[in-house]
């Protein structure tokens, strides 16, 4: 469950009365969607059906079996949702608006590249100062990964940027190779690893460009900076050797 400072209201009206019940605002998006796809316990904040749900008021039990067919609370509170209207204050709007807009510039950072420096990563800071120049205001109604093309074709005219995935080669000498390579595996999609005769890993990733520096800290991080990484330009350079 859900904190109460996190739900918003979902408000239904019907046959002359009023059902409520309090759940996270993303997800009761996803359900009026129908795109929602985790379990329901994990997304409310209380597993019950309200009349009233700042006074904590519950409708009778006649009435939930008139509008719903059941008293089961897991049951109604989706129907609530998909047929009610979803009832935000100012407060959590602007809550929900600074989350996104931070969930959008750490999706922009992570994947774009800057083309005009050699495809290296944009800042944060470079992103957050570009947005606000071109004056996007991300919808906190909508889902971040619907609205990243149009912060894009904002962000264009502002700076140069363009999204694109890297392809490195981590070696790491053999000290460190047995645990190190374990969390390298992970950063990306794995194409491909050979363990050398003197005892070092070789692996190539891809992952999206903007994950570089990343890269780089992690290979020095396991490696106490002994660990080699570097960007193959050429896929005709995935041999490893």
């Amino acid at each position: 469950m859900i904190s109460l400072d996190e739900a918003v209201t979902a408000r239904l009206e019907s046959h002359g009365e009023r059902f409520e019940v309090l759940i996270d605002p993303d997800a009761a998006l996803a359900i009026k969607r129908g795109e929602f796809e985790g379990e329901l316990e994990d997304v409310i904040a209380a597993e019950d059906v309200f009349e009233n749900a700042s006074r904590g008021d519950r409708p009778a039990e006649e009435d939930l079996e008139t509008v719903f067919g059941t008293t089961d609370a897991l049951s109604i509170i989706p129907e609530v949702v998909e047929r009610g209207e979803i009832q935000i204050t100012a407060e959590q709007r602007e809550e929900m608006q600074e989350r996104k807009h931070n969930q959008l510039v750490t999706t922009i950072t992570r994947n774009a590249v800057n083309p005009q420096m050699d495809d290296s990563p944009h800042p944060p800071e470079r992103i957050e100062r570009a947005l606000e120049e071109a004056g996007f205001q991300i919808d906190p109604m909508e889902p971040v990964e619907n609205q990243v093309d149009d912060a894009l074709e904002a962000l264009r005219p502002v700076i140069p940027i363009r999204f694109e995935e890297v392809t490195m080669a981590v070696q790491l000498p053999a000290d460190y190779a047995g645990s190190g390579q374990a969390q390298i595996r992970e950063f990306g999609d794995l194409e491909r690893e050979e363990w050398q005769n003197d005892g070092s890993w070789v692996g190539v990733l891809t992952f999206p460009a903007g994950l570089q520096n990343d890269l780089y800290d992690l290979v020095n991080e396991v490696t106490s900076g002994e660990g080699d990484a570097r960007v193959i330009k050429d896929k005709d350079e995935l041999r490893t050797r």
